[in-house]
């Protein structure tokens, strides 16, 4: 069942204005919480947008990258206490690909965009706009933001064929 739900995902592009209903959010959310984190210590903090000022808002939280949020039902803005833990963003990293996986399975679509690193402006961080957005206390890092909503586009699985096999090796690098 999961190698099925692996095989049919794909980030969409374009999303339909009908509303996320709760349960599937809050479905969403409990898989984010279930994931596995270094030495459990759980570092994320999930951060739910669903008002439309808001999500126009943080479409623009990273240029050329984030557009497509002002279109999604709800966002999910995925942040860490960074000194809980030396592996936060793997750890944030997690629990986004169980929200995409969990989001998937509900029948609604999803897109990662990655938060962290960049910039907003000449003179502030996209971590800086988002915190100015969402109240966020400074010792969080904002990692990055999933878009969910119901997908407004046929996505295309990849074929078995079209998977790059040639970057798997076997007991030492190369050995295929």
């Amino acid at each position: 069942m999961f190698t099925k739900l692996v095989e049919k995902r794909r980030s969409v592009r374009e999303f339909s204005d009908q509303k996320v209903e709760k349960e599937k959010i809050d479905s969403i959310l409990e898989a984010a919480l279930r994931a596995p984190s270094g030495r459990a210590l759980r570092p994320w903090e999930f951060v739910v947008v669903s008002d439309r000022e808001l999500l126009e808002n943080l479409s623009v939280a990273k240029p050329g990258g984030a557009e497509f949020i002002k279109d999604v039902s709800v966002a999910i803005v995925i942040c860490a206490d960074t000194s809980e833990s030396g592996v936060w963003i793997e750890d944030c990293a997690i629990a986004a690909v169980s929200m995409q996986y969990a989001a998937h399975s509900l029948g609604l679509g999803s897109r990662w965009s990655q938060m962290r690193n960049n910039n907003f402006s000449d003179n502030q961080s996209t971590k800086e706009y988002i915190a100015g957005l969402l109240d966020l206390p400074g010792d969080l890092e904002v990692e990055c933001i999933i878009g969910i909503g119901y997908s407004n586009e046929q996505t295309v699985p990849y074929t078995k064929e079209d998977l790059p096999f040639e970057k798997i090796s076997y007991n030492r690098y190369g050995q295929r």
